[in-house]
């Protein structure tokens, strides 16, 4: 049995935290998901307590209320996109194999059943961290959502953003969304789909198989070529994106 007392969450001894999800697990709410959320992954942040959450999450997951099943995997995924921050908890893929299992063939289930573009790139997120592919864990779907990536140029350093979505595909050093100013893109180069191999030919593919062509088109571009603006340098957006990851983590 899980010693809770012992545990640390966000904001100290983690002995309530059983309590809020046999809450959720009886009354669903927002307010309850948030404050979970807040408690085992705070910004990004995880602890011992949020892997011993990992058994009932994935119960939540196999239940057939599909939103209460779709919060559970999202925290699931985020927190298992941590493991390998400090906290104390030993190895955790090799201590929740089982649950991890689980939470994979559920993402699994439920991404063919998406009907919703950011719900289905969250879905391929949580899929690829549960599988262990852990430098994808945290960006994929956070830069598909916001519709850009910030990564760093490799030649000059500059801070860009990598955009991808209605405003366009295009990489740029200036603050495009908030300057009244026309500030200075280059057009993204995305890659042929028929020339895609790895992670980006795969979720390309699960993409256009379950009917998000809208996503498919966004993994040309995530696994397509940039330039920087400033100093002309060519890049693969996926590595300096995974390579950024790598740099801060």
């Amino acid at each position: 049995m899980t010693d809770w007392a012992r545990l640390r969450h966000a904001y100290g001894s983690a002995e309530a935290i059983p309590v809020l999800l046999d809450q959720i697990a009886s009354a669903p709410s927002p307010e309850r998901w948030n404050d979970l959320w807040s408690a085992l992954c705070h910004q990004g942040s995880v602890y011992s307590a949020s892997f011993a959450a990992l058994p009932r999450l994935a119960d939540i997951a196999g239940r057939d209320d599909r939103e209460q099943a779709v919060n559970a995997l999202n925290l699931a995924g985020a927190i298992l996109a941590g493991s390998d921050q400090p906290h104390g908890a030993g190895d955790i893929r090799v201590q929740h194999a089982a649950e991890v299992e689980t939470l994979l063939v559920r993402v699994n289930e439920h991404l063919r059943t998406s009907s919703d573009r950011n719900e289905s790139a969250s879905f391929l997120e949580s899929m690829l961290t549960f599988e262990g592919a852990v430098s994808w864990g945290e960006d994929l779907a956070w830069g598909l959502v916001k519709e850009e990536y910030e990564v760093s140029c490799p030649g000059c350093q500059a801070n860009l953003f990598i955009v991808i979505g209605e405003r366009g595909s295009f990489s740029t050093s200036g603050d495009y969304a908030l300057s009244e100013d026309d500030v200075e893109t280059t057009p993204l180069r995305p890659v042929n789909p028929a020339a895609m191999d790895g992670i980006g030919r795969r979720l390309h593919d699960i993409a256009l198989a379950d009917g998000h062509q809208d996503v498919a088109d966004a993994m040309t571009y995530v696994f397509g070529d940039a330039t920087c603006p400033d100093c002309d340098t060519g890049f693969s957006v996926a590595e300096q994106v995974s390579a950024d990851w790598s740099a801060t983590h």
